[in-house]
């Protein structure tokens, strides 16, 4: 007979390749100065990234029978009207992430079909965006319609791209033994390479390493199914942190082969091209050392169309149902956001999505560049999206100062104060990480980091009172 229950280990790869991705290694690579992110890797995954991945698992096993999530969690916790709050910032948070992936799936598609970065950078912005939106109001269709054929594709995408992304780190090794004459970078392991340095760009950058190893709350409802959770799920979790901060670190060393930094920081160009073109390079690199030519950056493209433009129906779709699916939110939600069409979707929801993601894409079309629209995208995501982690801090500073009316089957630790600070301090790393995060040298792109959080912050803010006047 089967075990209902799933071992630690397994456990430990489904949440790796849940919060782990490629982007993650470029992202830290380009904003961190090469090699120079291994230092803040390693202090990001000891300092933030276990004891929040150990607070999800006590969380999940306090309210296992909870199945939605971090709303349920403070719903439970503190009340329906705060639950409200943090449904809306889990939604509110994808409006950035659905108009990069308009944006992402085009650059994609546009690399499968070009396989270079020069053709997709010289197209006039305005041109972009508005394929860019056009792209969002297909979907937003595909979203209302209740047809979702690309759920089973973006599984398929992501556990590709995950292969792809240890693949990478693989081969990369490989091709150093297998063609050593190749044109690699010489990399230098001493401390003053290695120490970055602690100015106004390495702080305000630290939201792009946050908004990568976020996400763990996704593996919650899995911690009272592994065998001797007050054990095994924090095996699993200190293994996965120890994978991930390995493949950060195998990954960095990998790029480090491929770019110089000096190059990457060259100009503001080129800093952009890098964040909007890495990934693509590194592969298309990696097939020229192996002598295929463009074949592995064709496969990882197209896997990355597939998977940006699935994933974009299933955030339009997903997030939303989350939110107003909620009988405790509905009562703090506006009649007409509730109406659902013939095909079972929040047809009204969905216009304000299309409304919302449609002008972030088209207030860009005046954006210089299509690769400075990536840059900014990438940016604005990683300010707005760890706003939602401040909610599961929250759930567990208060599951904690409850005392004894939970009884969860496993605890971080077991001393409550000790327990408080941790959930306080990661609670402040998000939020000064988020704020410091909203500074840029671009005047155009801090307007941008500073006024869509408080857009979103005040249309939430003001739906309550809208249902208050309606019921009244």
């Amino acid at each position: 007979m089967e075990s209902k229950y799933i071992k630690w280990s397994t456990l430990a790869f489904m949440a790796f390749s849940t919060v782990w991705g490629f982007g993650n290694v470029l992202n830290g690579f380009v904003y961190f100065n090469g090699i120079q992110v291994i230092f803040s890797w390693i202090l990001m995954f000891a300092l933030y990234f276990v004891p929040y991945a150990l607070m999800v698992g006590e969380l999940g096993s306090a309210f296992k029978e909870s199945g939605g999530g971090v709303s349920s969690w403070i719903l439970k916790t503190t009340g329906p009207k705060i639950a409200y709050y943090a449904g809306w910032t889990y939604w509110a948070c994808h409006i950035t992430y659905i108009a990069s992936k308009s944006s992402g799936g085009l650059k994609a598609l546009s690399w499968a079909v070009f396989r270079n970065a020069e053709t997709y950078d010289t197209f006039p912005t305005i041109g972009v965006q508005l394929v860019t939106f056009a792209i969002l109001l297909v979907f937003c269709w595909v979203a209302s319609r209740g047809l979702n054929p690309l759920k089973k594709l973006a599984a398929i995408a992501g556990t590709s791209m995950f292969v792809m992304s240890i693949l990478y780190i693989v081969m990369i090794f490989m091709a150093r033994a297998i063609n050593p004459g190749a044109d690699y970078v010489t990399l230098d392991f001493s401390m003053k390479n290695l120490i970055p340095q602690f100015n106004v760009k390495y702080f305000t950058s630290l939201s792009i390493l946050v908004f990568a190893v976020g996400g763990c709350e996704k593996i919650s409802p899995y911690v009272n199914k592994v065998e001797n959770p007050s054990k095994g799920f924090p095996r699993a979790m200190i293994t996965l942190a120890i994978m991930v901060v390995v493949c950060a670190i195998l990954g960095t060393i990998a790029m480090g082969m491929m770019f110089d930094p000096a190059v990457i920081n060259r100009s503001e160009e080129s800093f952009n091209s890098y964040v909007s073109n890495g990934s693509y390079w590194a592969f298309q690199k990696l097939g020229q050392y192996f002598g295929i030519g463009d074949t592995l950056l064709i496969v990882y493209a197209l896997c990355n169309a597939i998977g940006q433009l699935s994933t974009l129906v299933i955030s339009i779709d997903a997030p939303l149902r989350m939110l107003l699916d909620n009988e405790e939110s509905q009562q703090f939600i506006p009649a007409a956001l509730l109406k659902k069409n013939d095909a079972g979707a929040y047809v009204n929801g969905i216009k304000m999505v299309a409304i919302l993601s449609g002008s972030l894409i088209l207030i860009q079309s005046f954006v210089p560049g299509a690769a400075a629209v990536l840059k900014q995208l990438t940016k604005l995501n990683s300010v707005c999206m760890p706003m939602r982690y401040l909610w599961v801090f929250t759930a567990y500073i208060a599951l904690r100062k409850a005392g004894n009316r939970y009884n969860p089957e496993y605890r971080f630790v077991q001393n409550d104060t000790l327990a408080l600070v941790a959930g306080a301090w990661c609670f402040f790393v998000t939020a000064a990480c988020c704020l410091l995060g909203v500074y840029d040298t671009d005047p155009f792109t801090m307007c941008l980091n500073i006024i869509t959080p408080c857009v979103l912050t005040a249309l939430g803010i003001i739906l309550p009172i809208i249902k208050k006047r309606e019921m009244a």
